[in-house]
């Protein structure tokens, strides 16, 4: 059968079977609602330790929430099932055993804009169930939860449970939630946020929320059991997350490139890494007085930003081969949705001089939800 066809009779097809089929016809691209859920792309880098603070620590996309005192490591690990290349990984480096009532890990916390999700149809009659399927592995069994939290109008959450049987062994979870009565703002901010919790205190698990309703705390993760990241070394670790319309899980898309991800993350994060030394001129603009300012050559985002950015600036060193240049005080940015300018700070600037220079420049344009 042609593509155009098996898309026609998706609707049609009643068994898991018969979705293959069509997927392997690729009649089911870009259905995939996440952003790098093979967990390819890591331009911050692949490892991070010492973590006391929320944040994104290393795989692309993939935030991490937490509210104890505990010490973690996150890296974008080779160890993945079969099909996989990668994995997001977070690892305990002091333990926390002693569970306190409004304790909250969340190793992958994951936004979405809610642009991308009006075809769910939240807040109509025509309301879309979606699946969310992905692999995972940890040392520590139980009974895990995923919150799905939205704010619009009012906060709601609807937390499934899965369950861990094997330890240090990959498993496959296909979780199904149904629609929502109250919509999902339409435009670029957060309109869906997907909280994977492995440790959750009493405040927060009193109440199973299997369906959607009103969040308070302790609806969050009802029915959550296990306590990852107890000890010491206990890990958790993830991939193949895919979010998709309707109520069953198909096979996770692999039939985006690795540049179709990149470019995707842009979207929300861009860096300029000059680690290798590179060097960077900066052609003066001169002012009047004993001061002036150097502005670099702008540096052109490769794709537009879903906002604009807060950019951050840092260099090794600073160079000055001749007497025709300057010292550099300092250098700051500012950024726009489509590109980032790079402002010098130059002291004692001669009427001469023709220009700066700055090596191993290190530039992050950040857009995160």
């Amino acid at each position: 059968m042609t593509k155009a066809r098996d898309l026609a009779d998706l609707g049609n097809k009643t068994s898991l079977d018969e979705i293959n089929d069509a997927y392997d016809a690729g009649a089911l691209s870009n259905r995939n609602l996440i952003i790098n859920g093979a967990m390819q792309v890591a331009q911050r880098g692949t490892s991070t330790t010492g973590i006391t603070s929320n944040g994104y620590h290393a795989t692309d996309r993939m935030n991490f929430y937490k509210t104890n005192s505990a010490t973690y490591a996150v890296s974008q690990s080779t160890d993945a099932p079969a099909g996989f290349s990668y994995s997001h990984k977070v690892v305990s480096t002091t333990g926390d055993s002693s569970l306190g009532a409004t304790d909250l890990v969340s190793p992958l916390f994951y936004s979405i804009e809610g642009q991308d999700l009006q075809h769910l149809g939240y807040g109509t009659t025509d309301g879309k169930y979606s699946t969310l399927s992905f692999w995972v592995k940890t040392n520590v069994t139980g009974t895990y939860s995923v919150s799905f939290y939205k704010t619009h109008l009012s906060a709601r959450v609807c937390s499934p449970l899965y369950t861990i049987t094997t330890a240090n062994t990959w498993q496959y979870v296909s979780l199904t939630v149904p629609s929502d009565i109250v919509p999902i703002a339409n435009g670029t901010g957060g309109g869906l946020y997907l909280y994977f919790n492995t440790t959750v205190g009493s405040s927060y698990n009193s109440q199973p929320t299997t369906a959607w309703t009103a969040y308070n705390s302790n609806n969050w993760a009802g029915g959550h059991t296990a306590n990852c990241f107890a000890s010491a070394n206990d890990s958790w670790q993830i991939t193949g997350v895919q979010l998709e319309v309707g109520d069953t899980a198909t096979p996770f898309e692999h039939g985006k490139s690795y540049g179709e991800e990149l470019a995707k993350c842009q979207r929300y994060f861009y860096k300029v890494d000059g680690a290798g030394g590179q060097t960077y001129n900066a052609h003066i603009r001169q002012t009047s007085g004993s001061g002036t300012q150097a502005y670099a050559q702008e540096i052109n985002l490769p794709v537009t930003m879903r906002a604009s950015p807060s950019v951050t600036v840092s260099y090794q060193d600073l160079h000055k081969p001749g007497v025709r240049y300057d010292t550099i005080n300092s250098v700051s940015a500012t950024g726009s949705q489509q590109s980032v300018g790079l402002i010098y700070d130059v002291a004692n600037a001669d009427v001469n001089s023709i220009s700066t220079q700055v090596r191993s420049l290190n530039v992050t344009a950040d857009a995160e939800l």
